[in-house]
């Protein structure tokens, strides 16, 4: 753990707290559609397994990769050519996993972009085309085929001593690289009631949607369920006229209103503080205690012409400084915890010691907050 200046933060502490926090500030609202989803209006992930040919030798080693040799055996055998009893070689084709995604209301006919990525030992997809690979779905039907050329965002270069790898080479995509051949079934205009699914559930913010809603109707036709869920019945007037109700709802200005929280990155020493984030009065100190231990090598010569050896011994140093002049560093109730934060930054304390403090202020019970730690 980093060392932090008690005397800076006490210098800190005695600015902030004569702060007087002026209230809450003005946050802009977020429209319905960017804070909510309408139930049944989603993408569906598709799944298919299939074969890369045209490899210039970077594909599976047949050899050892049976389910590439399998699937190139019976890929054969469709096309009327009988390869059971030879021995394959080639090493220009690669298994490969291909996923998408079926958007929603998408049409037969349509296309969709594919992500390809190879599922055996190959070294690069480059310049690798797709065979017709069926996309099945969550039910085990078919919703789409993906054939195409795939284009990669790295490459792989190797030479006898040095080899040189940029990005992933064992990955790709295929820009509209399927066709959808079966749509999922959804009747948007039979549908009396609409659900909206709130991305970030909040009692609050469910009943501030429902309220923009009514006000929008003219009628008590929203309601909120819970904090995720706000359930629309559909007017007589929109009964045959779906798109226009829904289109009006999602650009409804509303203001989220979300948690305190303070979420914690320890890998990366990310901290993000939300804006309701307050802290109570308290006292801060940190031990400024520093071990500093250094061994120095001594090296012992015997005389010239003498039958003595060269021996070796450490020399261990070992200071401690202890900064006995630390004092508390006293804050006042209604600090913003984002003005604390960002003074601390200011006096160069580290990420690391920034999470430590947050967390020993949470566990005094002065932070009125969670912690969030990823």
């Amino acid at each position: 753990m980093g060392l932090i200046n008690i005397r800076k933060i006490a210098i800190f502490a005695s600015v902030i707290s004569g702060m007087l926090f002026s209230g809450e500030q003005a946050y802009s609202a977020s429209r319905i559609k960017d804070i909510a989803d309408f139930e049944g209006v989603r993408e569906n992930q598709l799944v298919g397994y299939g074969l890369v040919v045209g490899l210039n030798g970077t594909g599976d080693n047949i050899k050892s990769i049976t389910f590439t040799k399998e699937s190139l055996i019976s890929m054969l055998d469709r096309v009327g050519i009988n390869s059971r009893d030879g021995q394959l070689k080639s090493k220009n084709v690669a298994a490969v996993m291909v996923t998408g995604n079926l958007p929603a209301f998408g049409r037969e006919g349509s296309r969709i972009d594919v992500m390809v990525s190879a599922l055996g030992d190959a070294k690069s997809l480059q310049g690798g085309t797709l065979i017709a690979t069926p996309l099945v779905g969550a039910d085990g039907e078919v919703y789409a085929v993906a054939q195409g050329q795939i284009a990669i965002g790295g490459f792989s270069a190797a030479g006898n001593n040095q080899s040189v790898t940029k990005g992933v080479p064992t990955s790709g995509r295929i820009p509209n690289g399927a066709i959808i051949e079966n749509e999922v079934n959804f009747e948007l205009d039979s549908m009396s009631t609409v659900q909206l699914a709130l991305r970030n559930p909040d009692f609050t913010t469910s009943k501030r949607v429902a309220a923009a809603i009514n006000a929008l109707l003219g009628e008590t036709a929203a309601k909120a369920l819970d904090p995720s869920t706000v359930s629309v019945q559909v007017p007589e007037e929109y009964k045959n006229n779906m798109v226009d109700l829904m289109t009006k709802i999602e650009q409804l200005p509303v203001q989220p209103d979300l948690a305190a929280k303070v979420v914690v990155d320890e890998s990366s020493g990310i901290v993000v503080i939300g804006k309701d984030v307050r802290i109570n009065k308290l006292a801060i100190a940190q031990g400024n205690l520093t071990i500093r231990i250094s061994e120095i090598p001594l090296i012992s010569q015997p005389l010239p012409f003498t039958d003595g050896t060269t021996s070796t011994d450490t020399a261990t140093d070992i200071i401690v400084d202890e900064d006995t002049e630390s004092r508390l560093s006293v804050l006042d109730t209604g600090v913003n915890l984002q003005e604390l934060v960002n003074g601390l930054n200011a006096l160069g304390v580290s990420p690391r010691d920034l999470i430590s403090i947050l967390q020993a202020v949470k566990a005094s019970g002065a932070l009125q907050a969670d912690i969030e730690v990823i």
